[in-house]
């Protein structure tokens, strides 16, 4: 394959930001794009110059002119559309989480209950297994078709990590403890409100990133030494909706609130094989823009990946007006003092990296770090996380 000509599916701020990535790509563009109302998708294509416009999903899998499917939707729609794209013959990017427990084993009418308990309210163990099985079936669904099933956890591409990786090498470390998290001021979205809407909250929604950074160092760590993969073996999980704490009112709450039966903070502790452990956390509880950011305690060294906010620029305004709507960073609610305006997030996050290594891949036949595999470890070890702070037990992984 000389060129990746990528569909893309969705209109919102991830598809906006992968066809940014898509264009400054090598050997890849964007050949199309498709959403669920053709008035965003009209608007999307005229932002980023994309010059086809799909009228259904199943429109864009018959294209000919489309390799690679780039999946921007709900976690909801992630098995059902990465199996038929696979079946399509198309290779698929499904961005993390790659699969979440969103009722899909219950009758129709109970997942859409108004009341939300009905998906909710399943025993934790069961969305374990329902979102694993999911994450395997588009595994194997890419496998039976031959092609690849990629998984969007930037994190593993970010330029921080892959040097923290560089000098783990290096030093021949020996991984002992990570602390990471990612934090901001919460989605405003209704849908990262209900647990039938995504499966999860602050935990799946912000603390896949730091587990799945965790996990892919760890598996790396294991092939180093000559050996297998170093993989999660036992999960401790506690989960809140701190909106809700003693004080904290309407007066007083500056982060997003409204949370119906998902948490705005998770902490997840993981046990590896080798005994070493993981401290990630996802939060809706922080202010001053994302924090997004992971430490590596080592046998020989330490090291401290800032993926956001970062130092090469600082900047004061007196007040927010100094800086108008002009872009800093993201879920930044004000410029007024002194910020971090960041001079390429998809270079920082790793979405830009991201992209350009799954089309090496598919252009020259490269491994790829972000796989399928990991999407599915990523999914076992929050949903672990969830039954272990709904039993108040670690909760052993197969």
């Amino acid at each position: 394959m000389d060129e990746v000509r990528v569909g893309i599916v969705g209109a919102g701020f991830l598809a906006d930001t992968r066809a940014r990535c898509w264009r400054a790509a090598r050997r890849a563009r964007t050949a199309g794009v498709v959403a669920q109302r053709r008035e965003r998708a009209d608007a999307f294509a005229v932002r980023h110059g994309v010059t086809t416009v799909f009228d259904s999903f199943e429109a864009l899998l018959a294209s000919p002119e489309v390799d690679l499917v780039d999946l921007c939707v709900p976690n909801a729609l992630h098995r059902t559309m990465a199996v038929a794209a696979a079946e399509a013959g198309k290779h698929v990017l499904c961005t993390k989480p790659l699969t979440a427990y969103v009722g899909q084993d219950l009758p129709d009418r109970d997942r859409t209950d108004p009341e939300d308990a009905a998906v909710s309210g399943r025993a934790p163990e069961t969305m374990a297994a329902v979102a694993a099985d999911d994450a395997r079936a588009m595994i194997e669904a890419a496998e039976r078709a031959g092609v690849q099933l990629f998984y969007g956890e930037n994190w593993v591409y970010a330029p921080s990590i892959v040097k923290a990786r560089e000098l783990l090498d290096t030093a021949d470390a020996a991984l002992l403890e990570f602390r990471g998290w990612e934090a901001h001021s919460g989605s405003h979205s209704e849908y990262a409100r209900s647990w039938r809407h995504t499966g999860g909250g602050a935990l799946l929604r912000l603390g896949a990133h730091p587990i799945g950074a965790m996990l892919h160092l760890k598996r790396a760590e294991g092939l180093r030494r000559g050996g297998d993969p170093i993989r999660p073996v036992a999960v401790t999980g506690e989960v809140a909706d701190l909106t809700r704490v003693a004080g904290a009112s309407e007066a007083n709450l500056r982060v997003a609130t409204g949370w119906l039966d998902v948490e705005n903070w998770g902490c997840a502790i993981v046990q590896f094989s080798d005994g070493s452990r993981g401290v990630a956390y996802g939060s809706d509880n922080t202010l001053g823009g994302m924090e997004s950011r992971i430490e590596i305690h080592a046998s020989n060294t330490a090291i401290r990946c800032n993926l956001s906010p970062h130092d090469l620029v600082r900047a004061y305004a007196p007040d927010a007006a100094v800086f108008g709507h002009h872009y800093l960073q993201e879920k930044l609610d004000s410029g007024a003092g002194w910020t971090t305006p960041l001079p390429d997030e998809d270079w920082s996050s790793g979405q830009l990296a991201m992209c350009q290594a799954f089309a090496d891949a598919l252009c020259d036949g490269t491994p790829v770090e972000a796989d399928g595999q990991l999407g599915l470890d990523v999914t076992r070890v929050v949903y672990a996380a969830y039954q272990s702070a709904a039993e108040g037990r670690r909760i052993a992984l197969d």
